[in-house]
Order: structure tokens, then sequence, then C-alpha cells
């Protein structure tokens, strides 16, 4: 539940206008004939809301005149007025209340009600212009920053799962700190990675992420990005731009949809110091079932041993710690009318359920507001600094990845020996790796030794700084300047100790340092038009110019080490075997940009929308068409606004508002690559030598395009307690960049095609239900999406200019997945099937496993859900607030190769019960369990499990104390509990089918030794001064 004063905030940045209805009681004392005249009567009371908590600040006027008071600290007020006066309370976010004076003085006990309508309410949009709400021709939904703080967590994106329509969102297998993907309206792009368009207080941010892989490779370290490192408890709300429409004023950038963050900024009055600490712990959510029954054979690392006379009493679970993350930060707030400051401070330390995996982030924030030239001038800047530290975050794979060992650990042997991972080696001096089963095949290593001695800490430090400056030539004409830099500097080193498996370091360890810099540059100036004509017509007209550059470098050195064991410096790395590495190179993109926008209206009810933006990207230099123009053009009308003046009060306790919108916009996607135009393709230099040309040059190198459509009604029913939003969307994306290889022959590895055609249609529903009984709230939002991927084109007879030959690339293999014309991203076939004669049938030997062969590539499933579920539900009584949100995922698959290891060892619960059994059927085979793991573990349709699954996945209890108990000291003090992922309701896979590997577009639905996702239980308090 909210503070008063936060609500007050809230209300006030967002000027909403309220209705509602409230209650007043007032006791009269018994009057004689001689009072009852035109005198001061002395009304006096208390005013509260309608949780019974008294309300700070409410104006308490004589209608008409300038008599009047403000409520205290407890909510009292007390006045002199004459019989007859009438007596408003009116507070921002409430609905205000009139009282008539009576003969005699009262005693009055208000009660203030919020409203559940917003007349006119105002939202950030598009380069954070605000426009009327009801003005939008598209879909926008906000999230208050207190939904996203009620349940903390290090990576604020991943509390907005289930609580927008149109957005899906999956967390990073890295852990605390780990990176998230985050889709809105399905994959667009084929080389994009399709991920969302951040902006802070309207400015694009470079969310800096390594999106690359699909979950299979042997060593999967899923980093993290540039918008997890923020401080929650610094924002104010959350604006969803999920369509393209909404975010057409970003041009070439807009097509995957954009996160608006507001920050906050100072108030104004008196200083407030507000403390937020919470502390979580969490284990493991879903793990794979083991078995503990089946041994494994002397020298064998297989379980596929004799029974055991004694079940194992070692598990897999025990390996995983209970993690532990602290959460603690401070804002304060101080003003007057014209100069206001915020300053806040934050630390998060957290401890994974992996050993030695940590994670370590510290934020720091200045921001001022001022007014000058009697108010025409408003200056805002603010400053930013991130500290933050990880180590040993690893997503999945067999390398570097302690689960490996832990789960596929011969259950013979005993474990609890591994834990003493190293032991001192008096011939070499100095201590090697103990790991009883040896490789396994995997160049496996003892999980311990892996977290101590395998150490990859990173270091980034940050710092933003934001300036923006706004002159008022006249009450409708204003010119705003912006500036925005962000600066990343980041260490990463890799410390392989002696005795570790040779693939990965010489005898004496492996040492390799990296440091890398990104910078981002923003600039713009945008002059705004805001007029009313002729009382019914209104314009809002924008236009303006920016610039935004992004700089990366990336440089290291590394290699095995030469003279001294374990010591990690430059000086000891042997340099005839060391590497320099450029992981990204240098690389610099700028972009030029002119934009303009213009809303027009008539008797606030009809809107027309018309925007147009024009990039010169620097990825485009020396191409044919340098410049890119995107258009939109909105509709929407207030419907109930429309009907008569009787008509409309005559529906209004059934339908009381109604708006029907739709919108036309072209833009387009993030351009991945630099270097495929004529001249910016250069050589590569590498370890003294010059690299061949990678990819041949394109003069007619063009940005994707999506065109999008979209049509939505927005309602409101029953006395404004029931709302309802539908919104159809219709969208294709062109210029596809396909890759195709070239023969060394050409000088060129190979080149790009651009073609194709991914269309995406769907439905993004919101219903929600908000009442009050007396002292009792219940509000519940239901959020419903569906979205429909299709490959309508790739290429088919494109002319290849290097050999002169026509390709087809109408099948092309991406990782796991394949694209197809016809079929969908996120698609993922088979190619191996079990060998047949040349009859078809299958010859089987007992003992031996079947061959295998390769076959014409089939789809066994696509990671694409059907359905995205969220259902909110929020009680409050009094003090007390319960929320619970429940999410579900309907439709999609998910591979589980490690479930596939698992039977392959003869560990998991599947290969004892087959053993129990006594056989296993393929086809009508009967097989023994051993032979028939050993064959299908390497085929993926045999591991192929649905992701439909249904979740408690938050649920918080709290209370707000009366400020009255701590005597005004300390309030709007909080205390709650909190949970995540508390209950999986329903879930057929092996593992959590939300959670991803990579946070690329072909990263999720493959389980290769994924870290498991986790339970948390957390403990929140905060107070304010």
């Amino acid at each position: 539940m909210e503070t008063n004063l936060n609500r007050k905030g809230i209300c006030l940045l967002f000027g909403l206008l309220l209705t509602g209805s409230g209650s007043i009681y007032a006791s009269y004392p018994p009057l004689s004939a001689s009072q009852v005249q035109n005198q001061a009567i002395r009304v006096s009371g208390m005013v509260k809301d309608a949780n019974g908590e008294p309300l700070i600040g409410v104006s308490v006027l004589v209608k008409g005149t300038t008599n009047g008071a403000v409520t205290d600290l407890d909510g009292k007020f007390s006045l002199n007025a004459a019989t007859g006066d009438i007596i408003e309370f009116s507070y921002i976010g409430y609905a205000t209340q009139t009282f008539t004076v009576g003969n005699a003085p009262a005693k009055l006990n208000i009660i203030l009600k919020e409203d559940t309508e917003t007349l006119d309410e105002v939202v950030v949009t598009a380069l954070g212009i605000k426009r009327s709400e009801k003005a939008l021709s598209y879909n926008v939904q906000k999230v208050d920053g207190s939904s996203l703080t009620a349940v903390k967590d290090a990576n604020f994106m991943n509390s907005l799962n289930g609580k927008v329509a149109g957005v899906n969102i999956q967390r990073s297998a890295s852990g605390v700190g780990g990176g998230t993907r985050v889709v809105m309206r399905g994959n667009k792009s084929i080389a994009g990675d399709n991920n969302v368009l951040y902006v802070v207080d309207g400015v694009p941010i470079g969310n800096q992420a390594d999106r690359n892989g699909d979950g299979s490779a042997f060593m999967g370290a899923s980093s993290g990005e540039g918008i997890a490192n923020f401080n929650p408890d610094d924002i104010e709300s959350i604006s969803v731009l999920t369509g393209p429409s909404a975010a057409a004023l970003y041009g070439a950038s807009a097509a995957n949809g954009v996160i608006l963050i507001n920050t906050k900024k100072g108030g104004e009055g008196k200083m407030r110091l507000n403390v937020s600490s919470s502390v979580e712990l969490s284990s493991p959510f879903v793990l794979p079932e083991f078995q503990n029954i089946y041994g494994n054979d002397n020298g064998s690392y297989l379980s596929w041993g004799s029974k055991m006379s004694n079940p194992h009493a070692w598990e897999p679970k025990d390996f995983f710690n209970t993690g532990t993350t602290f959460n603690n930060s401070f804002n304060l707030s101080v003003g007057n009318d014209k100069n206001q400051t915020y300053i806040s401070g934050s630390a998060v330390n957290a401890k994974g359920i992996i050993e030695n995996n940590k994670y370590h982030r510290y934020n720091a924030t200045f921001r001022n507001t001022s007014k000058m030239l009697n108010d025409k001038l408003t200056l805002d800047v603010s400053a930013s600094y991130i500290r933050e530290y990880s180590n040993n975050m690893v997503s999945s794979g067999t390398y570097f990845n302690p689960i490996v060992g832990v789960y596929l650990y011969p259950r013979g042997m005993n474990f609890e020996s591994e834990k003493y991972f190293e032991r001192y080696n008096q011939e070499l001096g100095y201590n090697v790796q103990n790991w009883g089963p040896g490789s396994m095949g995997l160049e496996a290593q003892n999980p311990y030794w892996i977290a101590y001695r395998n150490v990859r800490p990173t270091v980034k430090d940050r710092y933003m700084f934001y300036a923006s400056a706004k002159y008022d030539f006249t009450d409708y004409l204003s010119v705003a300047g912006r500036l925005r830099m962000d600066n990343t500097y980041s260490e990463m080193e890799d410390k392989r100790y002696a005795s570790t498996t040779s693939t990965f370091a010489g005898a004496n360890g492996r040492y390799k340092y990296s440091n890398e810099s990104y910078k981002q540059k923003y600039a713009d100036v945008i002059a705004t038009f805001d007029k009313q004509f002729a009382e019914v017509y209104h314009a809002n007209i924008n236009a303006g110019v920016s610039f935004e550059e992004y700089d990366t470098k990336n440089h290291g050195y590394g290699g095995d080490l030469l003279l001294v064991p374990n010591k990690f410096t430059y000086g000891n790395v042997n340099p005839s075997l060391a590497t320099a590495y450029e992981d990204g190179g240098n690389t610099r993109k700028r972009n030029v940009a002119v934009f303009a926008s213009a809303e027009m209206s008539w008797n606030s009810a009809l809107y027309l929308t018309l925007t147009g933006r024009g990039d010169h990207p620097s990825q485009l230099v020396n191409s044919k068409n340098e410049w890119i123009f995107y258009p939109s053009v909105g509709l929407s009308a207030i419907v109930t606004e429309l009907l008569s003046d009787d008509l409309r009060e005559s529906i209004a306790p059934v339908l009381g508002y109604f708006k029907v919108r739709g919108s036309y916009t072209e833009v387009g996607s993030p351009i991945s690559f630099t270097g495929l135009t004529p001249g910016t393709v250069t050589h590569k230099l590498e370890n003294g030598g010059i690299k061949p040309f990678e990819y041949y040059p394109l003069d007619d190198f063009k940005a994707e395009r999506t065109r999008s459509y979209e049509l939505g009604i927005d309602s409101k029913w029953l006395n404004n307690t029931i709302s309802l939003g539908v919104t159809l969307y219709h969208s294709n994306t062109y210029n596809q960049l396909l890759k195709a290889d070239l023969p060394p022959a050409s000088g060129y590895s190979f080149m790009y095609f651009q073609a194709g055609n991914v269309q995406n249609r769907g439905i993004e529903i919101t219903l929600g239900y908000d009442q009050t009984f007396g002292d009792f709230n219940y509000s519940t939002t239901f959020t419903a999406t569906a979205n429909k991927n299709k490959i309508k084109e790739l290429a088919s007879n494109v002319l290849n200019p290097v050999t002169g030959t026509y390709e087809n690339l109408n099948d092309i293999k991406m990782g796991r997945f394949r694209l197809r014309e016809g079929d969908e991203i996120g698609a993922f076939y088979e190619e191996r099937r079990v060998a047949t004669d040349e009859e078809g049938y299958v010859e089987y030997k007992p003992g031996q496993k079947l061959n295998l062969e390769n076959t014409e590539p089939y789809k066994i499933g696509s990671v694409n859900p059907k359905w995205n579920l969220g259902w909110r539900n929020g009680f409050n009584y009094k003090g007390f607030n319960l929320n619970l949100l429940f999410t579900a995922r309907i439709g999609g698959e998910v591979i589980s190769k490690t479930q596939a290891y698992m039977d392959h060892f003869g560990v998991s619960e599947a290969s004892a019960a087959a053993r129990e059994q006594g056989f296993m059927m393929l086809g009508n085979i009967k097989m023994q369990p051993k032979d028939y793991y050993d064959t299908v573990y390497e085929l993926d349709s045999y591991y192929t499990y649905s992701a439909t699954n249904v979740r408690l996945q938050e649920a918080s209890l709290g209370y707000t104390f009366p400020n009255k108990w701590f005597g005004g000291v300390v309030n709007n003090v909080n205390l709650s509990v909190y949970g995540t992922n508390l209950w999986m309701i329903y879930n057929k896979a092996p593992f959590d089918p939300e959670l991803t590997a990579g946070t690329g577009t072909f990263g999720q639905g493959y389980d290769y030794f994924m870290t498991p996702s986790n339970r948390t239980y957390g403990f929140s308090l905060k107070f304010g001064f």
C-alpha cells in the first residue's frame, strides 16, 4: 500500500484530476435558542483516507472565501465559520467533499476516498513528451515505482513480468544481477536481438549486454545489462510502449517497443528522508528428479551399476547454498517552489545459490530542478555513479559450470570427500585439484574447484550525467534542450589455477585480463507549440533534432602461465602462447535525426496525431540511401464525449468512458552491424597478421523496416469500477539480413542478402476491477497477450554478386533453430533419427545402443508461447495490504539436454524407474534401459517438453503503521514479508520454462545445465522522516 505522502507526490507529478465519493460524520452538542443565530461557529475534526490513515495537508476552505486551514500531522483541523457556510475538503488524488455549517459548533470525522476515474490523466510518451491519455491512438501501460519495489529484485525489469500486456519477460539463468530478455509483440528481426529500447527521462540509453549464443555452447557465461544496475527506488513510474506506433518518434530504434523510465525529482516543502531495507533468502525453485538407489561400477563414472543395499544419502540439491540479498537504500528530497533537490543512495549485496557466485552494486544519485527568470526557465541537472562487482556468473554449458559435476556425480561414490577440492602436492609445491570421477567425458571438474579456482570477477564503473533546460517564451511556445553522457568502464579477469583440466589451462595455470569502455553521448533540442483555438480546437506540435553516439572499445591479453604457478600477472604469461583479444573490437555508431509530431483535437473528443522522423545512421554511410524517413498517423475518439449530455448521463452508471483508437506507422529496428557498406569494410588485424575480409560490402544496404497497424478500445464500466482495454495489432518487418557463406577464393567469408518478411499478429487484453467497501478495498487486474509469428518470406533466386550464381536462402539453420518460409522465428528441428535398414526395420542387439542416421530436418516444437497471462490481486484493509500475482504461459515447447545427459549417465529418476520396470519401449522394440537411453539421449525429439506453466509468481503481506504511534518523529512505517516463485501450480518440464540461458533471439528454450531459477522469501522495512 502506498503511503499518503507518496500518493500525493505521484498525483502531483501526473496531474490527476479525480472524482469519487466519501463520508462525513458530525456530532453537535445541545443548543439553546439564543445560540441559534448568525455567529462564528467553531468547526473542527479529523480527515482520514479509506484505510483510516490521517491525511496530512488537506485543504479545508470556506467556499468563496480565503478563510481556511490545512490538516496537521494527525489529520486534524479547526476553523471558524458562519451558519450556512459551505466548507470544502480537497486533496489531490482524492474526491472533494463539502459540509454545510449548521447552527452549532461541529466536530467532524471526514473520510476522503480515492477516485476510481481519471478524467484527463497525463502520461509521458516518446521523447518525454507529455500528452493526455485519452488523446493517445495506441496502447500505453503505466506502472508506478512502488509496484517495482514492493517485491525487490536486483534487476527491476523482472518485477514487470505479468503486470503489463504485450510484454514477454524472461529472467537470465546467470542469477542475481543477470540480464533479462524483454520482447514486445514477438520477434521481428532475424539478425537483431529483438529486445526493447530503454528510455530514461525521455533520452534513449545504450543497454549494453552480451546477447550472443543459443544456450547450447560449452561455456554459457551470461552477462548483465546496463538497465539492470539502475536503482529501482529512484524510479517514479514506467510507461510501457508496446507498439511501434507509440514509439514512432524513436524511428530506427522503435520497432521493438520502448520502456520509458521516469525518475524521481525533489519536491517542495520541508526536507523528507525515506529509507528502505530488505533481506531476501533464495533457494532452487525447479530441479530435475534424481535417483539414489543405483550406484556405479568400479572404474566407471556412469551410474548404471547394481542396486545399492543402502540408498545414497547425498542429494544434488544439498550442493546449493541459501542465497542472500541485502538491499538498502535512502532518498532525500527538499525544496521550495523555485528549487528542488533529490539525493539517493543504495547498496545491493548478494550471494547466489552456487558457491562463490557474488554480486554487489552501489548507486549514488544527485538531481536538482530549479526555476528562474520569472519561472520561464527550468533547469534540470542530475548525476549518477554506479559501482558493480560480480563473480562467477555462469548461466549454462558444461565448461566452468559447477552443476555438471553435481548432477552427474556417480551415485556409488562419496560426494562429501569432494568438498576437500584440493590437496597439497609435495613434489609440485602447491595445491592440486582433487576430483574422483575425472573428466567424465565432458571435461568436468570438481564443482568447488570451479567455484574457487576458476575465478572470473568483473568490476564496472558507470558515470551518468543528464542536463535539460526549458524556456517558455509564451504560455503556448517553449524550447527545450537535453544532454546525456553515459560512460561505463569494465575490467574482467579469468584466473585458472594450476591443475585445472588441460583443455582449459597449461600446467602452471592460465590468466586473461580484458577491459572495455562503453560511452554514450546524446543531445537534442525540441520546440513545443501548445495552444487552444476557438474554445473547441487544440493543437500540440513538437519539432526537434537529435544527435547520439555510441563508442565501444574492448581489449584483452592472456594465455598460459610460464614460470610461476598461480601467479596471475601479465609478466608471467607465456608470450609464445599468449593472445591479444579484441572481443567486439573498436566500434563507433552515430545517428543524426530530425523529427516532428502534431496532435490536433476537437472538443477534447476527437484526436488526430501525425509524426515523422528522419534518421541518418552511420551504418548506412556510402549506401545509396543514407537517410531514412519514418511516418505514422493515429486517430482516437472518445465516444462517450460525442454523446448528448442527457444520453451520456443516463448511461454513465453502466458505461462511463469509451474510446476507440487506431494507428499506422513505419519504424526501424536497431542496425546490429557496422562496416557493411563500401569504404567501411576493413581488414581485421589479429596477432600481428592481417585477416581476410569478413563481409562483402552492400552498396544498397537498408535498415530493417516495420510496418504496423493497431486498433483498440479503452473503456470503464459500472461506475468506473471495471476497466477494459483491448488492442489488436499486425506488423510486417522487411529488409531482413540473411547470411550466406562465400568461397575462400572470393576474399570474403560471407555476405548478407537483404530480403524477407516477418509477420506478427496478436491481441493484448487488460481487464481491471477496483472497488472500496467501507474500510476494505479490493483491486484486481488481468492481462492476456497472444502473438502469432510467421516468416512470410525469406530469399529465393537472389543473385550472388561474387559468384554470379543464384542463391536460395529459404531454409536457414540458426544454431538449434531453423528458419523456413511459413514457419516462425523460434522453431526448432530434429536432424537425426534411429537408423533403419533398407526395408525400414530397426536391428537391435541387447547390450548395444542403436545407430543413428541423418534425416530431412523435421519440426519438433517452438519456443514461442500462444498466450502469456497475468492476474494481480490487491486486498487493503485499514493499514494491512495483501498482494498476489499469478502468471501463466500457455503453449510452446522447450528442450532439456540436462535431462538427456542425466538419463545417459544413469542418475535420473527416470533411469531408475526404467530399471525397476526392466525395459523401455522404442516403438515396438523392447530395449534394455541403458541401451535405450544411450540411444535417445542424442536426439532432442525425445527431450522436448511442453513449456506451459502456471505459478504464484509474487506474494506480499504488509502493514503500514499509524503515524501517531511514533509521535511524528517517524512516519509512513511499512513492514512487509514477500516471496517470489512460491508455488509452481503446473509444469511438465524438468526445469523452469521461463528461464533463459541467453537474452538474444535464439537463446531461450534450451536447458543445457542451466543454473536453476530461485524461490525467494524476503522481509522489507520502509519508513520516512
